[in-house]
């Protein structure tokens, strides 16, 4: 039976990614750094799960002859750079520069109705989630969810299926008991290695992704109810709905 749903953040629960590239540039130019990453790039970048070590793979292939001995100058660097970074996508949040997608909100309202439990399964920031759905729940958004695991608990980034390892772990269920909702093929392959029935809703930055393998690709969760959730899911796991 189904008993929890699990949802990514970025590009999931809200197409964020173009908020996030404005803010990587601004931090570029804040901090003096003539990089400029456009669309076409970032998309190629986003390959890589986290700012931080998508900050770290661009240096690399920038300067790929140049040598950081101890790691502390290129570590101070990103570390300068993400904070930034940070403060400039809260501040585009802030400012409504970014909601969630069609259907995710009611999806979430329906399932608390009916008692089933949430979580959030990421690979970016706590501060990063607090902006945006502060903005889109309000104060008291993190009552909604059970479980959530972040960068902050979940280090080894997607594809690495910890973050949701840990999220079943918390909820204390079985992946047969949950779905998961992601947008990319590193997060698809993050919640199957966990055997979780995953729905992934591809954005324009994600279209490409081959998800393979996903229970449903959708457009978007507008329209989808708990009733046709829940037979999927039984479908999925060989149960009845």
């Amino acid at each position: 039976m189904l008993q929890a749903l699990i949802f990514d953040v970025d590009g999931t629960l809200a197409d964020t990614e173009r908020a996030h590239l404005a803010a990587f540039n601004a931090a570029f130019a804040a901090e003096g750094l003539d990089w400029r990453w456009d669309e076409a790039l970032y998309t190629r970048l986003l390959e890589v799960s986290g700012g931080k070590e998508r900050i770290q793979h661009y240096w690399q292939q920038v300067y790929p002859e140049r040598r950081d001995i101890d790691g502390n100058e290129l570590r101070a660097l990103i570390d300068r750079l993400h904070e930034v970074k940070t403060a400039f996508y809260e501040e585009a949040v802030r400012q409504g520069a970014v909601q969630l997608r069609p259907g995710v909100l009611a999806l979430i309202e329906a399932a608390q109705r009916e008692g089933l439990r949430l979580a959030i399964a990421t690979t970016t920031s706590p501060v990063n989630i607090a902006a945006l759905l502060r903005a889109a729940m309000g104060p008291d958004w993190q009552r909604a969810f059970a479980v959530i695991e972040d960068a902050s608990t979940a280090p080894r980034k997607k594809p690495h299926p910890q973050v949701y390892q840990q999220t079943l772990t918390r909820l204390g269920l079985p992946s047969a008991a949950c779905v998961a909702f992601e947008d990319s093929a590193n997060g698809l392959q993050a919640a199957r290695a966990c055997g979780l029935p995953t729905i992934v809703t591809p954005n324009a930055f994600t279209a490409h992704h081959d998800v393979r393998g996903a229970l449903r690709v959708l457009p978007s969760l507008e329209g989808l109810t708990l009733p046709t959730l829940r037979q999927w899911h039984a479908e999925a796991v060989g149960a009845p709905a």
